[in-house]
């Protein structure tokens, strides 16, 4: 079964990860790093890394939310970073953003869907998506589309939560992921769904070598998983 943040709602997937990121937008960057501890800065660091030995110089970050990962991303000094997502309340808090840091010529955000990215094919060096596939739809047809929009020798670099398998770890994390998370974030971002969500999208993502055998399937080549803070998150890369 589909997971979705309304389940009294009859509106699809899309529509509802849309309406649930306008809702919590004004809060979405304080609560990333709060509810991380800081963390996340440091794997959107790492997952840039990965992009290192290819030089991009064009970057399509999809999901984009704030722009948070595009802008760390300017440290690969690429030409033009492009980020799309489909919540206009992400894309207005990350624009405010960009504007006021006077990176406007170097970062763009877009309204774009995931599965019907508005770019012609082989049109990027690189594609990344930070903490996003797992709200995809159809996720088969996403990667499909990313696959498309990055260029011949291009690199796909994939940053998302998954779930640790070590003991006691494990239940240190499902414990705080399921019972304190949804709490802070619904009291900081008023919206009940959002934080309750996030848990149960991740334990429905397909996560480690099931993720790796969909970026196959979708066609890339030399596919990697690296798993950050004990499994808590992992980096997935491929080439075109």
């Amino acid at each position: 079964m589909t997971v979705v943040p309304y389940k009294e709602e009859r509106a699809g997937k899309k529509e509802q990860v849309a309406k649930m990121f306008d809702n919590i937008s004004h809060r979405y960057d304080f609560l990333n790093h709060f509810l991380s501890l800081g963390i996340d800065k440091g794997w959107r660091k790492k997952a840039i890394k990965c992009l290192q030995p290819i030089q991009p110089k064009t970057i399509l970050d999809v999901a984009t939310g704030t722009g948070d990962f595009a802008i760390q991303a300017l440290s690969l000094k690429p030409n033009k970073i492009t980020g799309i997502d489909i919540s206009e309340g992400m894309l207005a808090v990350g624009r405010k953003k960009i504007a006021s840091q006077k990176l406007d010529n170097l970062v763009e955000l877009k309204s774009g869907d995931s599965e019907n990215i508005p770019f012609a094919e082989n049109n990027f060096d690189a594609v990344t998506v930070a903490f996003g596939v797992r709200n995809f739809e159809n996720l088969e047809k996403g990667l499909s589309e990313i696959y498309r929009v990055i260029k011949p020798g291009g690199m796909v670099v994939v940053l998302e939560f998954s779930r640790p398998r070590s003991f006691p770890f494990r239940q240190i994390y499902s414990f705080y992921f399921k019972f304190i998370l949804p709490k802070i974030g619904r009291f900081i971002s008023s919206d009940k769904a959002a934080y309750t969500y996030l848990p149960e999208s991740v334990e429905a993502f397909p996560d480690g070598d099931a993720f790796l055998d969909r970026l196959k399937n979708a066609g890339f080549k030399n596919t990697k998983c690296k798993t950050l803070t004990f499994g808590v998150s992992s980096i997935y890369s491929g080439t075109k």
